[in-house]
This record gives structure tokens, C-alpha cells and sequence, in this order.
């Protein structure tokens, strides 16, 4: 079995920015070190606990700290900006690592309305880009490939046409995935023959309809002969199934605050969030958020790694390592997350 990493790069209460980036390139070393196939950053936007803003910023580096991993975006939310921006980024990624750049897209914008606003210009881009968004992926690959894009230009310009190429002379491409949450993005992954990747550890409900519409529906392309896929999960790893509860809480509450509307702050300490109560509501989140997480020891771990790759028919699971730290650890490192790859590792390699 493959085994993948996500990471939304959190910033915890005692860390900077500047230090939650330090703990994700230690923790994108020991990924590379332990063998994990690919390590993919996710784009959110205006949040206190993600620091993960931009992926191919965050690629750029990681790549450069690393060796053999594959690294990608978990994804770039397309409707945030325009497809050439997009094409070029990752066509220099792959131009500067041949081999091992993935280009993941997703269609939500991966922040709220305002910071959305904000996000996209004064130009006033709006839900139409949302609406687009299967046109703006065509033109991401388009843009990307060795032959570019032919535009029609108006007559009086001289010209028939015109190529836009998103890099000179690119000789390799990134690999493309579709990324979602619902029967859209399956759909769609489907009808244009591309890799899919369910949120599993987000959305946690319509995992398994999805992905068996997606190869029972899958139309063969240049890119993927057949169907590739795989889903990710939320884990926390640990020696002892009640330490790796401890560690996973302060995550848990985070995205209790989020879908009960509750304000978002930095993710919490271990003591302080043992110390939180959110009420009954979050509570709810909170039970549904153990249940469909990986966690436990490692042997727990790695049993309910094996029935979700089972389960779901999956070789590759992308485990995003959400273990939080307690009060004292040394804010430039996640000794916890680190800990979680580490002992799946063992299990599983």
C-alpha cells in the first residue's frame, strides 16, 4: 500500500507563521525519509490556524528541502484565479523537478465570501468563475502541454493565431487531479478521464457513491487509460489509543468552531483544549470527527488504514497528520505529526 501526506500547515496558539513553516518542512523531510509517496499542501485562505495560503510557494520550498517525494497542491482552488497564473506556477514547478510535481484543483474557494472578494480583485470576478470551472480546468492543460493553446484573433491584427504556452520548451508536465467532496467532482473526474481524489478526511459522507460513480463512470483519455484514485483521512497516531485521543482534540474542536459558526482562532494546545467546552452542537462535530478518523496505536492505525484502503477499493491513502502538541514543545516543530508518519510507517512499509 501507498501512503501519502496532506498538510494545511496549522498554526498552533504558541507558534508564528515563521514556525509552523519550520514544522512543515521537518515534517515533509520525514515523510521523504520514511518513504511516503506524495506530499500534497492545501490552499485556505484568512484562517488563524492554516498557514497554508499559497501551494506552489509552499512547493517551491518544500521541493527544495526534499529528494524524492512527490509534491502537490491538495489543491489549488481554480476559481480563485486565472488558468495561465496557474498553468505557468506549476509548469515551472515541474521545469525545476522534473517528475515530481502534482497539480491538484479543486472548485471551492477555500475561504468565506469576503476574504473570497478580496482574494479575486477589484475586476469584480464573481460565481461565474465557479460556473466555469470545467472550461478553466481544460485551459489549465491545455496551457501546460508542449503544444500550448491556439487563440483565434480577430482578422485585423495580422495574425490567424496565436500560441499561448504557460513555459517555453516544457519537455514533462505535472500530473493532474481532480479533487472534491461531492458527486460533482466525480462527475466531472470522470467524464474527462482524470485522476480523482475524494475528501474523505473533510467531508467524511458520500465517499464510497462517489468513487464507484467515478469508475463505473470513467471515460479513458489521453492522461488515465483507466481510473486512479484514492481518498484522504484525518489521523493521529500515537503509543497508546488514549494519547492519541489527547492529541487529536484540539483539531476536532477547530473544525466543531467551523461548522457550528463558532469564532475561529489558532489551533489550541493539548491542555487548553481539554480545559474548552464548545457545548452540545460542537460536541456532535466532534463525535463525528472521531469516528471517521484514523487514530489509536499503531497497530490500531494501521488496521483501520487497511479497511479504508479495502473498504474503498483504494491502493494510496493520504493521511493528513492533525496531532496537536502540548504546552513547552518547541514551537518550530510538530513532534507529534511527526511522530503519527512515523509510527504508520513502521506498520505499514
Amino acid at each position: 500500500m501507498r501512503l501519502s501526506v496532506l498538510d494545511l500547515v496549522p498554526v498552533r496558539s504558541d507558534q508564528s507563521t515563521s514556525d509552523a513553516l519550520a514544522a512543515t518542512t521537518l515534517l515533509a523531510q520525514a515523510a521523504d525519509r520514511l518513504g511516503y509517496t506524495r506530499y500534497w499542501i492545501a490552499e485556505h485562505h484568512n484562517m488563524p490556524a492554516v498557514a497554508a495560503t499559497s501551494p506552489p510557494v509552499l512547493i517551491a520550498h518544500l521541493a527544495a528541502h526534499t529528494s524524492s517525494l512527490r509534491l502537490g497542491s491538495g489543491g489549488v482552488m481554480l476559481p480563485n484565479h486565472a488558468p495561465l497564473a496557474v498553468a505557468e506556477q506549476f509548469a515551472l514547478l515541474e521545469a525545476a523537478h522534473p517528475g515530481r510535481i502534482d497539480l491538484g484543483i479543486g472548485r471551492a474557494p477555500g475561504s468565506d465570501p469576503v476574504t473570497s472578494m478580496a482574494l479575486r480583485g477589484p475586476a469584480g470576478r464573481d460565481d461565474r468563475d465557479i460556473e466555469q470551472f470545467p472550461e478553466y480546468l481544460d485551459d489549465v492543460m491545455a496551457l501546460m502541454s508542449s503544444k500550448g493553446v491556439r487563440v483565434p484573433l480577430p482578422r485585423d491584427l495580422m495574425r490567424d493565431n496565436y500560441i499561448l504556452k504557460a513555459t517555453p520548451a516544457a519537455v514533462t508536465e505535472p500530473r493532474l487531479w481532480l479533487l472534491g467532496s461531492s458527486m460533482y467532482s466525480a462527475r466531472l473526474a470522470a467524464a474527462k478521464g482524470l485522476p480523482y481524489v475524494f475528501a474523505h478526511h473533510f467531508a467524511g459522507q458520500g465517499t464510497e457513491e462517489a468513487l464507484q460513480y467515478y469508475r463505473d463512470n470513467f471515460v479513458p483519455s489521453e492522461l488515465t487509460p483507466e481510473p486512479v484514485t484514492f481518498l484522504t483521512v484525518n489521523a493521529v497516531v500515537a503509543e497508546t489509543h488514549d494519547e492519541a485521543m489527547r492529541l487529536l482534540l484540539p483539531n476536532l474542536q477547530m473544525m466543531a468552531r467551523l461548522r457550528t459558526g463558532q469564532p475561529l482562532v489558532a489551533l489550541d494546545l493539548v491542555e487548553d483544549a481539554e480545559a474548552l467546552d464548545l457545548g452540545p452542537r460542537a460536541q456532535a462535530v466532534i463525535e463525528a470527527g472521531v469516528r471517521q478518523a484514523v487514530v489509536g496505536s499503531p497497530a490500531e492505525a494501521a488496521d483501520q488504514v487497511r479497511d479504508l484502503a479495502e473498504h474503498f477499493g483504494v491502493d494510496e491513502v493520504m493521511v493528513h497528520p492533525v496531532a496537536a502538541a502540548y504546552r513547552g514543545v518547541d514551537p518550530a516543530t510538530s513532534p507529534a505529526r511527526e511522530t503519527t508518519l512515523e509510527l504508520l510507517a513502521k506498520e505499514l512499509f
